[in-house]
């Protein structure tokens, strides 16, 4: 079974607009540091281009976790992978994050760091795909809401491959 990767966000569109959102959290924390969790492995190509467009003095961290269910649908039972390098008290914190589609995950994740005693905590995405949400999760940053299609690109994989394209892509399978 081949695939291949039809475009639904060029790298320009990409680009332009996490360049808007790099602006905002410059607003939104100006005068303060920030201080960015980036979930690896997906949101690492993200959250390195969104930190070039903030403003104010930024500091960065990478989490990876695992959750586990059947193939390709989270249970929302995390395993953490590598836990942070810093201790998040008293930070203004921004959790990064490639796609948000269930919630599982970002649910738990977010109350285990927010039991870290950071100052504030808010989440941002490139993508958010609302219609597949089971748990409720405010985002506070969002790139581009999409349709519930596999997606690949700008960190985003397909058995570990595609994440290196520079714009975001719709998966189609030959030969289903």
């Amino acid at each position: 079974m081949a695939e291949k990767i039809k475009v639904l966000l060029s790298e320009e569109e990409v680009d332009a607009r996490i360049k808007a959102i790099g602006e905002q959290i410059s607003r939104d924390y100006a005068g303060r540091q920030v201080h960015l969790v980036c979930v690896l492995k997906g949101g690492s190509f993200f959250m390195c281009e969104l930190a070039k467009r903030i403003t104010v003095p930024v500091s960065l961290d990478f989490m990876s976790v695992s959750s586990y269910g059947s193939n390709t649908k989270s249970s929302g039972v995390v395993r953490i992978v590598k836990d942070l390098d810093e201790p998040l008290k008293d930070k203004d914190v921004i959790v990064v994050e490639d796609i948000v589609d269930s919630g599982r995950t970002l649910s738990y994740l977010l109350d285990l760091l927010g039991q870290r005693g950071p100052k504030s905590m808010r989440l941002c995405t490139l993508l958010d795909k609302p219609e597949r949400r089971v748990v409720d999760v405010k985002v506070d940053y969002t790139g581009f809401e999409i349709p519930d299609e596999f997606v690949v690109g700008y960190g985003l994989d397909y058995d570990q491959r595609y994440r290196n394209l520079p714009y975001i892509g719709v998966v189609e399978l030959d030969g289903e």
